[in-house]
């Protein structure tokens, strides 16, 4: 069996740093009028005395050049996560890039027990070569109003429909309870995969996923990280609760730092959501320590909630 070696000491109360949320520019460069005078008179210059070769070279670069400094800017506005925040970790992503999924709203091919399962189940479990899912038994509803605008691959971050504060603090404060209370097989600790923020381990995983991390918190935009079966990404997709990590590819290779069934949930914005996303947790213990459980809201009443319909996200 393997246990949560990577677990560094518990997190509690409200996050010790409280990041920005995250903004992204457009990809697009924009030219006033004085600005396009001088630029005509600047080419106009070069073409007259450089050789057409560097001009050629410097119309070819210059738009490319802007592309990338906005680019690299908007990388850095999502603010920390599994990446380094600097130039190397920009060109890890551009890499990264070339396999991201095209399409985050369809479900998985197939299924997707992610890793060898490391331990023998009892008969009447499932095989480790299947684990159907339980969002199913739960009657999940459908998300109201669109979904929201995801940028980012690590991090990646919800831009828009912030979720209410109480409901965040409710979040991290349920997650603790039930590692408290369920010490014996679960714990608070900083996300594997992120770095960062509060994340619930299993002490003694199933399937791996990142030191048996089951889910991390973002402390920007109060969304989600987890690994689900491949029957419980089809229900939230359908539901509008949550996409697939961009990196979460069907295909074995070349080889991701997230698992096949690694999704986005997006962040409640009041009560009701915020039971769905508990049970949506519930669903990512079920598929990485093979266990159904039952993660009770703490610490939030219906007065404090800010956020009361799509129509105000």
């Amino acid at each position: 069996m393997q246990s949560t070696g990577t677990l560094v000491g518990p997190l509690k109360g409200e996050p010790q740093h409280v990041y920005p949320h995250p903004r992204q520019e457009p990809l697009k460069l924009t030219v006033d009028t004085p600005g396009l005078f001088i630029l005509c008179g600047t080419l106009l210059v070069a073409i007259n005395f450089l050789s057409p070769r560097i001009v050629t070279s410097f119309v070819t670069i210059f738009p490319f050049a802007v592309y990338l400094q906005k680019d690299y800017s908007n990388f850095i506005s999502l603010g920390p996560g599994g990446t380094p925040s600097t130039f190397w970790g920009y060109l890890r992503i551009l890499y990264l890039r070339l396999f991201a999924l095209r399409h985050p709203y369809q479900p998985p091919k197939g299924e997707h027990s992610g890793h060898p399962v490391l331990r023998t189940l009892p008969s009447s479990q499932a095989s480790p070569h299947r684990q159907d899912g339980i969002l199913a038994e739960c009657d999940l509803p459908y998300r109201l109003g669109p979904r929201p605008q995801v940028a980012g691959i690590a991090p990646q971050r919800q831009l828009d429909q912030p979720g209410d504060q109480a409901c965040y603090s409710a979040l991290r404060r349920s997650l603790e309870h039930f590692a408290e209370t369920r010490h014996e097989n679960f714990a608070i600790a900083v996300s594997c995969f992120e770095k960062n923020g509060l994340a619930l381990f299993a002490k003694r995983p199933i399937h791996k996923t990142c030191g048996g991390e089951i889910c991390h918190i973002h402390d920007s935009d109060r969304s989600l990280h987890l690994t689900l079966t491949a029957e419980d990404i089809t229900e939230i997709l359908e539901k509008g609760w949550g996409q697939r990590h961009p990196l979460a590819r069907d295909q074995a290779w070349p080889p991701m730092p997230v698992p096949k069934g690694f999704v986005m949930v997006y962040a409640p914005r009041d009560m009701e959501e915020l039971g769905i996303v508990l049970r949506i947790i519930e669903a990512a213990v079920w598929y990485c320590a093979q266990e159904k459980v039952k993660v009770e809201r703490v610490g939030l009443e219906p007065e404090q909630l800010t956020w009361h319909g799509p129509n105000n996200a």
